[in-house]
């Protein structure tokens, strides 16, 4: 069997592969209400046709001022749970995993998806006003609010509170981004956060938010569900959020019931060099996974079958996420399965389509 292809179990979820799909930005909810439809099933629905072990949800935001883009899905409501649960019925029947990552933009909210236009969208043609660590702004949007220290443990209870209803809608998982420059990541970071109480100054105090969320989270979901969290692993400048920062803050994570570390990178600032190629943040997987002895994720330019099992015989990762090649390839997983001559079950439906035998 090859390791790709071999399962996996977190708590008492077993995923059958290691080959996973990313959270990716869809910004489809043309009704800007958060709900999901029949676009996001045919999405998360043809990726669980296709093989992968486990099809995580876009970034799904806590609040309705969590959302990037008043496309944005979002978990605020309980309207919102049905949709979201036929999708994973769907996916749990296609023989595959669910998660979710659930989200807050911060000053990253309130934008225009691409087709739109750009830059910050005004209250008065839909969007809000974005609050974060502080008031200093990314680059071509408006100024965020900074939040009030009392605010912050309503913003931990959004988490919670979205993470019970991911589990209503039969998510089998969920994942905390605290990636990319979006809120969690704007409190963690030195560069964004110069706040002056519990919250900002220390390691300790600028991870507080993230720590507080992922108790809080585990305390939702109880003690059966995976819990993820997403890391942007370095800044790319200096003085600022970097891979010995992470792997700390991830070991404290794990301590609070955090079960996989899934390792991206940048997205806080703009106007930085990032060093991208193939597998090009496999070695901050690597290094959060020998830190602090969790399942770890690699994602990032991961497009080929050999090259996701040699990332994985190599050591210490042990899961593969792919984002852009599942958008190219919706069966991704069973082309790679093939090429790596692994035999796993298709569905039914499609095994006339199964690539003849060499």
């Amino acid at each position: 069997m090859t390791r790709l292809f071999s399962p996996i179990t977190i708590r008492e979820l077993t995923i059958k592969n290691r080959l996973w799909v990313s959270p990716m930005c869809m910004y489809s909810c043309e009704s800007r209400d958060g709900v999901v439809g029949q676009w996001h099933l045919v999405h998360l629905g043809s990726r669980a046709l296709g093989g992968a072990g486990m099809v995580i949800a876009e970034a799904t935001a806590v609040n309705p001022e969590g959302r990037i883009s008043p496309w944005c899905p979002g978990l605020w409501s309980d309207e919102q749970i049905g949709p979201w649960k036929v999708i994973t019925d769907f996916i749990s029947e296609a023989g595959s995993t669910s998660g979710i990552q659930l989200a807050h933009a911060g000053r990253k909210g309130s934008t225009h998806r691409a087709q739109s236009g750009t830059g910050t969208i005004a209250i008065e043609d839909g969007g809000w006003e974005t609050y974060s660590a502080t008031s200093d702004a990314f680059e071509g949007l408006a100024p965020p609010r900074q939040l009030e220290t009392s605010e912050l443990s309503g913003l931990v209870r959004d988490f919670a509170d979205a993470a019970t209803r991911a589990k209503k809608a039969g998510f089998d998982s969920v994942e905390i981004h605290a990636a990319h420059g979006y809120l969690i990541h704007q409190f963690l970071s030195p560069i964004t956060n110069n706040r002056t109480d519990q919250y900002g100054g220390s390691l300790e105090n600028r991870a507080r938010l993230l720590l507080e969320i992922v108790s809080a989270v585990r305390l939702a979901v109880g003690q059966t569900m995976p819990v993820m969290v997403r890391f942007s692993a370095t800044d790319y400048v200096p003085n600022g959020w970097d891979l010995e920062q992470t792997t700390q803050v991830a070991s404290w994570c794990k301590d609070l019931g955090a079960d996989l570390f899934d390792l991206s990178s940048g997205g806080l600032v703009t106007g930085v060099k990032i060093p991208t190629g193939p597998g090009y943040q496999v070695e901050f997987a690597k290094s959060t996974a020998e830190a602090t002895s969790a399942e770890v994720a690699a994602v990032g330019q991961i497009t080929d079958a050999h090259q996701a099992e040699e990332i994985l015989l190599s050591g210490q990762v042990d899961v593969i996420l792919a984002g852009r090649q599942f958008l190219r390839d919706p069966y991704f997983a069973l082309r790679a399965a093939d090429e790596l001559g692994a035999e796993i079950e298709w569905p039914m439906q499609y095994q006339r389509g199964r690539w003849p035998s060499a």
